[in-house]
């Protein structure tokens, strides 16, 4: 029987591997910074339980591709992209928050991954990138719960009786009556504030930080487009007389000395509208209201041009590594 442990990486595999260093690395510099700047204790275990699991799928991962003689990424070092005398930049209450939401990342990447990768070890990995997760979010949830900071979402009375739905006007709003939401499209709404409103707390940082002009112009226009969304999303909550979560600005500090390096902060910032644009598109999904698939339509193109630009100033500095690819028929044929 064939050694299961010797099969060849399938393109999933090393997609999935390949993604997982350049995060975890990426995340050791962030989660170095804010280890080394807590002041809560509580936060600080947290904080450190996050930082030992990135750095032990970092460990496993280089093994891995030292063994499949797999170029091993370059990725984020904490020698070349955190500046280790700087000053604290994020309060413990904005790194708690910013946990939770990447243990939210790391759930939905691992259990996308189970779902693709097959080889044993691999998949053993992932599993045990799940569980991290997972552990992370149950961490964070309790700290925040306990503080006072976890924003719950809005409640809404228990329907009467279950019911089918008789009328188009449940999608359309095309004799001006718009349907009451309903509790999916409420919480893809608040989930999208939440998000935007984390993302601009971290770009704000970020501006204040940056060394190079053309990458502070760009965190400062991420800024404003957060801002639109973060408005359009709680004006439709605030007309169904729904609350809209807090925003998270005062969580900077006033510090403009260089924190991290610029391309850590641009993989950072792009790493976050791809995970932006995913979330608006599984909003589209579960919001049947003609409405609010249009207005996720529409904000959708606005980030994704905002990522073009982000991956051309990466280009123009040098910062964008590549992702494994095929291998390139044409050129070969031709003998380039």
């Amino acid at each position: 029987m064939e050694d299961k442990m010797k099969l060849r990486l399938t393109s999933a595999e090393m997609s999935m591997l390949w993604a997982q260093y350049m995060n975890d690395t990426a995340s050791v510099c962030v989660l170095s910074h804010f280890s080394q700047k807590a002041e809560d204790e509580e936060a600080a275990s947290i904080i450190q339980y996050a930082l030992t699991g990135s750095k032990s799928n970092i460990a496993f991962l280089q093994e891995l591709f030292m063994k499949e003689n797999f170029p091993v990424p370059h990725g984020f070092k904490e020698e070349e992209d955190v500046q280790a005398d700087s000053p604290r930049l994020f309060s413990d209450t904005y790194a708690t928050i910013y946990l939770r939401n990447m243990s939210l990342l790391g759930m939905t990447a691992g259990s996308v991954s189970l779902g693709l990768v097959t080889r044993p070890d691999i998949v053993r990995f992932f599993k045990n990138v799940l569980k991290t997760s997972v552990g992370l979010q149950d961490l964070t949830r309790d700290l925040m719960l306990k503080e006072g900071t976890y924003i719950k979402l809005p409640y809404i009375s228990t329907p009467d009786e279950g019911d089918c739905v008789d009328k188009q006007r449940f999608l359309s709003d095309f004799f001006g009556e718009k349907r009451p939401l309903t509790a999916l499209e409420i919480t893809m709404l608040f989930n999208n504030i939440q998000t935007n409103s984390i993302g601009k707390t971290l770009i704000i940082g970020f501006a204040q930080t940056a060394q190079d002009s053309e990458v502070k112009q760009y965190f400062l226009r991420g800024r404003k487009i957060a801002q639109k969304h973060i408005d359009i999303f709680s004006d439709i909550l605030k007309k169904e007389d729904l609350p809209a979560p807090m925003t998270w600005d005062t969580a900077v500090s006033d510090t403009t000395e260089p924190v991290f390096s610029d391309k850590l902060m641009m993989f950072h910032v792009s790493a976050m509208i791809a995970s932006g644009i995913g979330n608006y598109g599984a909003s589209m999904s579960g919001s049947p209201r003609y409405d609010l698939g249009f207005r996720y339509a529409s904000l959708i193109p606005e980030i994704a041009l905002y990522a073009e630009d982000g991956a051309n100033i990466m280009i123009k500095n040098s910062w964008l590594e590549e992702p494994p690819q095929s291998d390139p028929r044409e050129r070969l044929i031709k003998g380039e």
